[in-house]
């Protein structure tokens, strides 16, 4: 769109690990950031340099012993990368595979993007007040379901922040860093009028209302729907056994060749770089996708002051709250990622509420503990089964 990548990747032999900030964005034409140490929840994913493995384990080049038929691919999108490993018992060239995965991200990014000016949402955006507008069907899509959890938590989603994001220097028209200031009282106040998932209404054609200054921003659940869409790419080529990632989030379906289950692994929050290397969660993906949110290193400094690049849509400020990492487990990895970002504005106690009540698989962090609701919990009992090889190279 493109998004800045909502983790911070670190290639290491053993592992790939990676958090991510909700909400947050970068230029198009920002080059990937440089790896960092792990932050927050962190999964031990796809390594660059080797194989699959647990954060804290020995790097094994286990590549050797797999199947011809278990295919890599990888490329850029959104301000981040994509990944996928996919199961091609009848070869399908690669080259076919990746001209229909760009294709997909290519059209996501021209129905979804608020970089683009010329992009469907940047039109809605800038439509006049009063406008009904139609909009591309996959973007109508992800709008629905973030307005479905912005009604679920009464704003703690909100699709419709751009120009909240904008008045606290996030996004595309963000300045330098060593430039930023936080938002002004006024600046808040006027950004608040012309948000509000309230305001955004879809009526009985199918046509979506400008009600005047709305700035839809989708960076807390457009990545997701992109990993879906292009596991459904994979699957009308017939490719229903895979792993897909964008930027850290991922979903899996079907099996590894060998009938193991997808797995990847969650490590702890990392406070310091030693802690790099604690004792991982090995996270069993059966039809599933993971997503994670955490703001622990993504914020602004002012005055002594952090500010964290999360936004509570219902106040106009930064989240506050100390929690400082979500991971959700969900079948569909848009829902995974509004869930997280969702999660993470409502705070430790509220959020374990939110996710016991609607029977959300989610792990909360704040530094000092970590709260599982009992779906979570119950996809943890999943998890205790011997490390599978490297799904990525």
């Amino acid at each position: 769109m493109p998004y800045r990548p909502k983790y911070h990747l670190d290639y290491r032999p053993a592992a790939l690990s990676a958090a991510r900030p909700v909400g947050a964005t970068s230029p198009p034409s920002a080059a990937l950031p440089t790896p960092a140490l792990p932050a927050g929840v962190s999964f031990a994913a796809p390594g660059a340099w080797g194989g699959f493995g647990l954060a804290g384990q020995p790097h094994q080049r286990l590549r050797a012993a797999e199947p011809a038929s278990l295919q890599r691919l990888a490329g850029q999108t959104m301000g981040t990368h994509w990944r996928l490993v996919v199961d091609n018992p009848s070869y399908l060239p690669l080259a076919h595979i990746r001209q229909a995965v760009q294709a997909v991200l290519d059209q996501i990014i021209a129905d979804m993007s608020h970089w683009q000016p010329d992009s469907a949402l940047s039109r809605f955006n800038q439509a006049p007040a009063g406008s009904w507008l139609h909009l591309p069907e996959d973007l109508s899509h992800v709008l629905s379901a973030g307005l479905d959890w912005a009604q679920r938590s009464q704003g703690a989603f909100d699709p419709t922040l751009g120009a909240l994001v904008a008045a606290w220097g996030f996004g595309p028209s963000a300045p330098p860093a060593a430039d930023w200031r936080p938002a002004s009282r006024s600046a808040i106040t006027e950004a608040l009028q012309c948000s509000g998932w309230q305001r955004l209404a879809r009526n009985a054609q199918g046509q979506w209302l400008q009600a005047g200054g709305l700035q839809l921003d989708l960076s807390g659940i457009a990545k997701g729907f992109a990993v879906d869409a292009l596991l459904q790419c994979l699957h009308r080529l017939g490719l229903t056994h895979c792993l897909v990632e964008i930027g850290g989030e991922l979903r899996a379906s079907g099996q590894r060749p060998d009938g193991q289950p997808w797995r990847v692994a969650l490590a702890p929050v990392a406070h310091q770089p030693h802690q790099a290397d604690s004792a991982a969660t090995t996270l069993v993906l059966r039809e599933q996708a993971v997503a994670t949110s955490g703001s622990l290193y993504h914020q602004h400094s002012w005055q002594g002051r952090s500010y964290s690049h999360t936004l509570d849509g219902r106040s106009g400020q930064p989240i506050a709250n100390g929690l400082e990492s979500v991971t959700v487990l969900h079948p569909r990895c848009m829902d995974a990622d509004a869930l997280a970002s969702l999660l993470t504005v409502l705070g430790m106690e509220d959020g374990l509420a939110f996710a016991q009540q609607h029977g959300i698989a989610a792990l909360l962090h704040n530094g000092q503990e970590a709260a599982a609701s009992p779906a979570w919990q119950a996809a943890m009992q999943q998890a205790d089964l011997p490390p599978a090889s490297s799904p990525f190279p």
